[in-house]
Parts: structure tokens; sequence; C-alpha cells
């Protein structure tokens, strides 16, 4: 905006007037203007030509063209930096971020796109998922709400049979977008100590293992659970879940077991009174069973197990609200089920623990009929 009437010139020529010696107060008169003004002037344009005069005119206009640039880049890094911190590949990011400048900073469509990196098209259209990329997400987050430990390798792991045609990284996109992920749980650190190697089972009902554990009603009143786990395959062989349980309850109990599956070689126990009874030990001698018992104060002896009941603890006692005994036997053995038959294990080639010692027996049973004398 000008702020005087007078060209640079015509200013210059003022001043050239007062250095040829014309008094400053009729400079003034004659132009109408004031004295405080010509001193304006004077220490703006003393000793100036009318070249020089365009010359500056030039650069003010260059300055301010340069600011303005200056500036505009100045919002843009600013709009940039609201929206997201590092530049994103994925489109519907990119849509998202151009529509938040669009809103918070008032920039134009076409600038916003250009800022982003994406064409005003594909803003404008974004793609539809199919029924298939439909059906396949809503599948993710139902099975991610059931079971809330799972992770996007396990939901896989579920999906496979009913999606064979989806991998496992599409899988983790929709499982992220989603925002599904689970905290991890940090493990508690414990003391160096010596670590006994667990014997490692080499076939089906090589060793099982028991343990007990802790759970209660709604009233307060506590249950015990015996839990019975193969090694080899992790498959669980029965949960029992009582107000109490002795010797002679877990003996009928593998009794019980034994007669689909047959007499385990080995079991393993800690030092409870139930595995050191004499009814326990009585029915060991009796089928030919050899005890394993852990030394007191080592639970990793019997490590199997103990990662069991984690799994158990987690899936299905911290998640279930038990109001009487026959309602908590009903869901601990739907919930025996669903762990043996449809969750997946990571150490057995990510299938179930009944289908991994299925295919066990059959590899087993083709091996003896070739050769009788492997069952010897």
């Amino acid at each position: 905006m000008k702020t005087t009437r007078f060209t640079d010139e015509q200013i210059i020529g003022f001043l050239k007037q007062a250095e040829a010696g014309m008094a400053i107060k009729d400079i003034c008169r004659s132009g109408g203007f004031s004295q405080p003004t010509f001193y304006k002037w004077r220490s703006r344009f003393g000793g100036m030509e009318a070249s020089d005069a365009a010359k500056l005119r030039d650069l003010e206009a260059e300055n301010n063209k340069l600011k303005k640039l200056l500036a505009e880049a100045h919002l843009d890094i600013h709009a940039l930096k609201s929206v997201f911190g590092v530049k994103p590949l994925a489109p519907q990011v990119k849509r998202e971020a151009i529509t938040q400048m669009i809103q918070t900073h008032l920039l134009s469509e076409r600038h916003a796109c250009c800022l982003v990196g994406l064409s005003r098209d594909s803003f404008r259209h974004p793609p539809k998922r199919d029924a298939l990329t439909q059906a396949l997400g809503e599948r993710i987050v139902d099975i991610a709400h059931v079971r809330r430990r799972f992770g996007y390798r396990r939901i896989h792991d579920l999906l496979r049979p009913e999606f064979p045609g989806v991998n496992h990284k599409r899988i983790y996109r929709f499982y992220k977008d989603a925002n599904l992920a689970v905290r991890r749980r940090k493990k508690a650190k414990r003391p160096p100590c010596e670590r006994v190697p667990l014997q490692l089972a080499q076939k089906v009902n090589d060793v099982w293992s028991m343990d007990f554990v802790s759970d209660s009603l709604s009233n307060g009143r506590r249950i015990k659970c015996l839990t019975v786990a193969d090694d080899f395959s992790h498959e669980c062989v029965d949960i029992a879940v009582d107000y109490g349980i002795s010797g002679q309850y877990v003996t009928r109990l593998l009794d019980q077991a034994a007669t689909f599956r047959g007499y385990p070689l080995a079991v393993r126990t800690d030092n409870g009174p139930e595995f050191t009874s004499r009814a326990f030990m009585a029915w060991a001698t009796a089928h030919g069973v050899r005890h394993i018992l852990t030394q007191p104060g080592r639970p990793m002896q019997n490590g199997y197990i103990e990662s069991f009941n984690g799994k158990f603890r987690d899936e299905c006692l911290n998640e279930q609200w038990f109001l009487s005994l026959p309602q908590a036997r009903q869901c601990i053995a739907d919930w025996r089920q669903d762990y043996n038959e449809v969750r997946p294990h990571s150490s057995l080639g990510r299938i179930p623990p009944a289908q991994f010692a299925q295919q066990q027996r059959i590899q087993t049973n083709a091996v003896a009929n070739l050769n009788p004398q492997v069952l010897d």
C-alpha cells in the first residue's frame, strides 16, 4: 500500500533541490509536505539517483515475494507436522491427513493433495471393500474379541480353513488397522538358579503331567481343578473340578482316562499329598506306571503342566464367573474341548493338539504294520 502521493523519483528531486541550496522550508511549502517528512525521505533516499530508486523498488518487491514464499512454506510445514510426523505411505492415512488439513488449516483440496502426495481423484474416490474382504475383517474382529489373548498369527491359524487363500501378512494389516494388538506381559525377573532339563517325551502316552489349580465360586467357596496333560502332544487328557480331590479321586480319574487312551508310561507330579498318598502310589505300582516327582520349590521341573495351567487360568478361569459347581464343570469342559480340537499350538506346527495326536497315532500304526517288531 502506498503511503505517499509522490513517486521515488519526485522525492529524490526534492532532495536534489535541497542539495543545490534551496531552503528546506521553501521546498516543503512548494511540495505540500511537512519538514519531518522531508527528513524521513532524506534518511532513506539520501545520496541516491533516480535509477537507484527503481532498483530499490525491485529489491523490495523481490523481498516481499520471498517473504510470502517463506511464510507459505512454513505454513505447509506446520500443516504437515500437525497431521503426521513421518510421511505415511498408506493411501487411507493420506486421505485422513488431507481431510484434516482442509478442515483445520483451511487449505484448498488441490494444495493439500499436492503436499501429501495423493491425486485428487484418489482422494475423492476411496476404494470400496468387496464382500470377501468385508467378511474377513469382521471375522478377525469377532475372533479377537472372543479370544482376547490371541495375536494375529493364531487368528490366522483359526481362519486358514475358512479363508485358505489369505496369508498372515494380510491378517496382520486388518489386525493392526482395527487396533486389536494386546499388551505383552512382562516376565518376572527371578534370581538365577540351576535348571534341571525336562525329559522329553518321544510319543503319545509317554509322560502325563498333573497339577492342581484353585478357583472360587461367586459365593466364595473354593474349588479345585486337577489338570492332566500329555507332554508329547500337549493334549489335555482331562480336567476334574470338585470341592475336594483326594488321592483315590485322582486314581479314579486316571483309570477313566486310560479306558480310552491307555495308561501312560510315566506320570510327572509335584510332592502334594494327593500324589504321595498310599492310594496313588499303589495305583502307579499296580499299572506299571513310573512316578516322577519334582524337587520341592522347583515348579519348572514340571514346566509342561505349568505352561498349560497358565493358559487355563488366562483363557478360562479369569474370563468366567462361576455361579455353581455344575456350571464350572460345563464351562471348563467346553474350554478343554476348544483347547484340544480348535486352538492351534505353535510348537505342534500350528495345529490343534488333538489333530497332532491323531496324526502321530496314524503314523505309529503305519510303522507298526510295516514292521511288527516295533511294538515289541
